[in-house]
């Protein structure tokens, strides 16, 4: 029964905090966007244009949507990892920064990478030549020669997405037991 109480208490404050550092690491892609004066929510558009949805109103939101679910599931992923060894646990800070990076890297390496080198990248070349609309077209535009520069960033989000999560989840963890 400890065990299986202790289970339930890793996985839910590992999505948790999954789910959290997903959502400030948005907030600063929102600031990102600011600072270099292009269409709040640029970033989650390409996501959504990359999956065919070429709506201004529409592809800004499932990027958002598709970010957070992303890292809330990569929390859970760890929790259910640490209900079957133990040394997954993020217990304490300092574990849970080193769990919570190598979880970032992980998602950089796992997924955005192949998906920016294979996916969207490819998608926002062809979407300089022919955009279904002017919308597709300015934000292609603003991506333009950046692919090197956006994959370098972009490690840099996944190790502080990490640090969070690893912060949070740690902590929790500790208070908890």
């Amino acid at each position: 029964m400890k065990t299986e109480k202790k289970s339930r208490y890793v996985l839910a404050y590992c999505t948790f905090a999954g789910l959290l550092a997903s959502i400030v690491i948005s907030g600063l892609l929102f600031t990102i966007d600011f600072i270099s004066i292009t269409p709040h929510g640029t970033f989650f558009a390409v996501i959504g244009l990359s999956l065919g949805f070429h709506d201004s109103n529409t592809s800004p939101y499932v990027g958002l949507l598709l970010h957070i679910a992303t890292g809330t599931i990569a929390g859970n992923l760890l929790g259910q990892g640490a209900i079957f060894w133990n040394r997954l646990i993020p217990f304490g800070l300092k574990r849970g920064i080193i769990l919570g990076t190598i979880t970032g890297i992980s998602l950089w390496l796992v997924l955005f990478l192949p998906l920016t080198t294979y996916i969207i990248q490819p998608k926002l070349d062809m979407f300089n030549i022919s955009a279904p609309n002017q919308y597709v077209f300015v934000i292609a535009q603003h991506f333009e020669g950046l692919n090197t520069v956006i994959v370098i960033g972009s490690f840099f989000f996944h190790i502080i997405y990490g640090i969070m999560f690893g912060l949070i989840a740690g902590k929790l963890n500790e208070l908890k037991h």
